[in-house]
């Protein structure tokens, strides 16, 4: 992509059509994370059952991934934004109003499943976007995605402290962002087509599909990036509390330095990524990740807890846009739905699988000693990632010149 014209008005309108619904989708999101306790203690779930609640909802996504993807490339994104979008608000309304924990699982594996759908649907347009766009934009909405769960996270915050029932807070957010939807999902690209995806000969001439390997290899480095981003989400603070000895509100302070640092890193990543290009950007990012996962295992022995504050800084730093340029990756090609939804279930097994391995490794030894699991990770992401991307946009070159 070159900066030699501006972009065209439906783009340009398409792009602010994407930052809201990323946004709506991230506030989504950050209701139903942020009220997950105060749902744990109205039903009295426990943390076994509380467990199984996530797992239901990632298995949700995991099924209705796929479908996404195909749907994508036979009806267009933009059909499948505009349906999975309104749909994910208001299936939240399941668990913020189930009187049981059987319902409550129902409901959430119905949830996980629109907001799969949702996840594929929207990355899938927003690299459309992209494609048309002078420079990279991705990385961007999913800083706007981060930016609308803190946003829905802090509605959750201030009902709570002000005394409303979660389940009238968790309502009335779902609710809000569903009459909103209409708003973004209007300003989305009409046509979809780019460059020689214009002509319909052009994928048979070009062969613009990715090949399995390269989708597989993909969605290994997506595997590794969001086990290693969960377990800086999930532990981080733990980590400060058990292995470095801070008081619980100064252990906290780890997932907020974490968080921070992946907004803001993610807002600033496309102009890193317009410099270095996808690939310098990922290999970077990744010896950061690589560097700050170090520094967590050698935080206990040499400096304690700002020691530890500055590594899980350079572990948000580094993991912040490996989703997207990876993601940006995947969907060069044709079926960009369907390859996307390959990339995104391998992430979503890793997140899935993340705490199943990082829990009983910390319980049988010590949470620092499982934190090599994603520190070894984000190693293989530093070695193998580039090259995957590389050979991904190879592709996509060889294709374009092919069809020139």
């Amino acid at each position: 992509m070159t900066a030699t014209v501006d972009p065209a008005a439906d783009v340009r309108t398409a792009r602010l059509g994407v930052f809201g619904i990323f946004a709506l989708c991230g506030v989504t999101v950050g209701l139903w994370g942020a009220a997950l306790p105060a749902i744990n203690h109205r039903l009295d779930l426990g943390e076994a059952r509380l467990g199984t609640v996530l797992l239901a909802t990632g298995m949700g996504a995991l099924v209705c991934m796929p479908v996404a993807g195909r749907l994508c490339d036979r009806l267009t994104s933009r059909r499948v934004v505009a349906f999975a979008e309104p749909v994910s608000t208001l299936t939240l309304l399941g668990p913020a109003l189930a009187p049981s924990y059987p319902v409550l699982l129902a409901a959430t594996g119905v949830f996980g499943g629109a907001i799969g759908a949702l996840d594929v649907s929207m990355n899938a347009h927003a690299v459309r976007v992209e494609q048309r766009w002078p420079r990279p934009v991705l990385s961007a909405f999913h800083g706007v995605w981060s930016l609308g769960g803190v946003f829905g996270g802090a509605m959750i915050a201030a009902g709570l402290h002000w005394g409303a029932d979660v389940r009238y807070v968790m309502t009335t957010g779902a609710l809000a962002a569903a009459l909103l939807v209409r708003l973004p999902t209007s300003r989305l690209l009409t046509d979809e087509r780019v460059g020689s995806d214009a002509d319909p000969g052009a994928a048979d001439a070009g062969g613009g599909r990715l090949p399995l390997r390269l989708v597989v290899a993909l969605g290994a480095v997506a595997f590794a990036a969001f086990v290693s981003e969960g377990a800086a989400m999930d532990w981080a603070a733990l980590h400060a509390n058990r292995a470095l000895g801070a008081d619980l509100s100064s252990a906290t302070f780890a997932f907020i330095v974490f968080t921070a640092a992946m907004t803001s890193m993610r807002l600033a990543g496309d102009r890193v990524r317009h410099r270095f290009g996808p690939v310098g950007t990922l290999r970077r990012c990744a010896v950061t990740a690589v560097a700050g996962y170090g520094l967590v295992l050698l935080s206990p022995a040499v400096g304690g807890v700002y020691v530890g504050y500055a590594a899980w800084f350079l572990v948000g730093i580094g993991l912040s846009v490996v989703v997207p340029v990876i993601f940006a990756g995947a969907g060069s090609g044709e079926a960009a739905g369907t390859a996307l939804s390959k990339v995104t279930t391998f992430g979503y097994v890793g997140m899935l699988a993340g705490p199943s391995v990082i829990g009983p490794l910390g319980e049988a030894t010590s949470l620092a000693v499982a934190m090599v699991v994603p520190a070894t990770l984000c190693v293989a992401l530093a070695l193998g990632g580039p090259v995957a991307l590389r050979r991904a946009l190879a592709r996509r070159e060889s294709r374009e010149l092919g069809c020139s």
